[in-house]
């Protein structure tokens, strides 16, 4: 059951964005950056916690996910570091998923050619 909890998280939240990109006049990167806005919002309120306990990947991997993992970063850096963590927190946190994203990058960039589209 984890699988289709997933599914179904993973899938309405996707579908929410598509609605958004198709009945209004929002750019594609309004929306992406309103769902890590959402995703720390919900963080805060303590909303999103019970949804990643209930959906697993289905909440994490998309950008409301993000959001909370850089919530839950400063969270716990405020804690150890005081309002330092404010700066540190969330950098530290997505730290690993940012690295993996750029280092896999330059190696799709280095295996594949990239050409103009005809």
């Amino acid at each position: 059951m984890d699988y289709v909890y997933a599914f179904l998280c993973g899938g309405v939240l996707c579908a929410v964005g598509q609605v958004f990109i198709d009945k209004t006049q929002l750019t594609p990167a309004r929306i992406l950056t309103g769902y890590v806005v959402v995703g720390v919002l919900l963080s805060a309120l303590g909303l999103y916690q019970p949804l990643v306990d209930w959906a697993g990947a289905g909440a994490t991997v998309p950008l409301t996910g993000f959001g909370h993992l850089l919530a839950k970063g400063v969270r716990k850096a405020i804690g150890e570091k005081g309002w330092l963590g404010v700066f540190t927190g969330g950098l530290t946190a997505a730290a690993g998923g940012v690295t993996a994203a750029v280092v896999f990058g330059a190696a799709m960039a280095m295996l594949c050619r990239p050409g103009a589209k005809r």
